[in-house]
């Protein structure tokens, strides 16, 4: 032990450690599972192109953990982020890193992204430059700016679009060079299953969200219309596959997802039942929930 130093403040995590918090590594799949969905439809059209693939999965990387930077600095700068706070450690919240950093740390994660993305538009044309430009004001302007997404109950329509529509039908679109209805639908489950891990945390997190002023849907209609929220959105995720087997002539494997209906029905009774910091737990079976589910789907569109 340092001389003069108590023992908690040695216990604090180290630098390193305290921007691993920062960037969520548990909410990274929720980047992944996207793309992985958009190249296996891509694949599917035989039109599979690992570079472009490897490309927009990085991008998507770099974007998560620049809107996790964001949300950590400018939830802080709101006072969302308290010492009763049910959820994972804030890192500009406790002290662990100063808001400049933070800043910092996101901007060079968007310009990181920037960099992925000169590659992508030269792969999949100008629209490109206009989708990645507005996937990081969106990363911003959920938690930042005069109307903040998150705080005014457009956080899960932000989340379907971004981790969805954009994440599924851009990584298709940057192998393909062409938008096809098979790639928005097989988008509706990744951006659902998605939105409903941000159900949870707003469940979760309503009585303080609602002390500091963010009006998520779960504040503003209550925890109960959020629950029914959350299974409407697995219900949407579960019938997407049904949808592409008998009106689109995919094959009866598309319907491998409902494999993981047993997983589902455990978090939808759970979401019922629990409350408080035990929801974290429902939060990370959500979360691999639309990874299991992400995979079946894949595997179920290439065979």
């Amino acid at each position: 032990m340092t001389p003069g130093r108590s023992s908690s403040v040695d216990s604090r995590p180290g630098r390193l450690t305290a921007w691993i918090l920062a960037s969520r590594p548990k909410t990274l799949p929720a980047a992944v599972a996207p793309v992985i969905v958009g190249t296996a439809v891509a694949a599917r059209a035989g039109a599979f192109r690992p570079l472009a693939a490897l490309a927009a999965l990085l991008a998507a990387l770099l974007l998560q953990i620049g809107a996790n930077y964001a949300n950590d600095l400018f939830d802080f700068k709101r006072g969302a982020d308290t010492e009763t706070r049910l959820g994972p450690t804030r890192v500009t919240a406790t002290g662990l890193l100063t808001p400049r950093q933070v800043a910092a740390g996101m901007w060079a994660s968007f310009g990181l992204a920037a960099l992925v993305g000169v590659y992508l538009i030269h792969v999949g044309g100008w629209p490109i430059l206009f989708v990645g430009v507005l996937s990081i004001l969106a990363a911003v302007a959920y938690t930042a700016g005069p109307l903040p997404l998150g705080y005014h109950g457009l956080g899960d329509l932000a989340v379907f679009v971004f981790f969805g529509l954009v994440a599924v039908v851009g990584a298709y679109y940057v192998q393909a060079h062409e938008l096809t209805a098979v790639a928005f639908l097989a988008a509706v489950p990744m951006g659902a299953l998605i939105t409903a891990i941000l159900v949870v945390n707003n469940i979760r997190d309503a009585d303080t969200d609602r002390q500091a002023g963010k009006r998520t849907l779960a504040v503003l209609f209550g925890r109960r219309a959020a629950r029914i929220e959350y299974v409407l959105l697995l219900l949407a995720a579960y019938v997407t596959p049904v949808v592409l087997w008998l009106a689109c002539g995919a094959s009866a494997w598309v319907l491998l997802p409902l494999l993981s209906l047993l997983l589902a029905a455990r978090l939808i009774r759970a979401i019922f039942t629990t409350l408080g910091p035990a929801l974290n737990i429902t939060l990370a079976g959500t979360a691999q929930l639309a990874v299991v589910f992400a995979a079946l789907f894949a595997a179920g569109l290439l065979v």
